[in-house]
């Protein structure tokens, strides 16, 4: 017979707290992590998968599906200055760029790796970084929860483009943190 086992009810975080929220770009590219552990080793992930970590580069075609369009290659290729940027942990962000997603205009070969904690890891938005294609997604807005600072970054974005990629005219959206709930939610500005 299985045993009956209380269980919590988490506390439910407010809407409006001191805390507040951060409001970034959402960038369409592909979900990716670093994972570097406490003695140093290095590996990579997708959102669903741990990555091979095989000596194929980027430009290798055919490993690149296998490979999230070369985000391991890329791992591999800058392992020390991560190791050195980042430290121990597990960092998530968006791998984007070129022939990723939208694209974003850029050329040829011009990927970039950009983390959604902008609380940690805000310093990187002014390049440049030790590591080539890794930044911090930008900040449109920093405050209380409001509704209408949701409308005015989706609308800024629709009307002056993207702000990690200026002149391009097709942002997709945007990422609202809240910090209390520890959650991250989107508004897309085509649905």
């Amino acid at each position: 017979m299985t045993e009956i086992a209380f269980e919590r009810w988490p506390k439910t975080p407010r809407l409006f707290d001191s805390k507040g929220v951060v409001i970034t770009e959402k960038i369409d590219g592909t979900n990716a992590c670093v994972i570097i552990t406490e003695d140093g080793q290095i590996g990579a992930q997708s959102r669903n998968r741990l990555l091979p970590m095989g000596p194929r580069g980027m430009d290798d075609v055919s490993w690149q599906k296998e490979d999230n369009a070369g985000f391991a290659a890329w791992v591999r290729e800058n392992r020390d200055g991560l190791v050195d940027e980042l430290g121990p942990g597990r960092h998530f962000g968006e791998w984007w760029g070129w022939k990723i997603g939208r694209g974003y205009g850029l050329s040829e070969g011009d990927r970039r790796f950009w983390l959604f904690n902008t609380d940690k890891w805000g310093h990187l938005a002014e390049p440049p970084s030790g590591v080539p294609g890794l930044g911090v997604m930008p900040v449109l807005y920093n405050g209380p929860y409001a509704l209408l600072a949701v409308e005015v970054a989706l609308l800024d974005l629709a009307l002056y483009g993207s702000k990690a990629a200026p002149g391009w005219d097709r942002p997709e959206g945007v990422c609202l943190y809240h910090r209390s709930a520890s959650r991250i939610f989107k508004a897309l500005i085509d649905k």
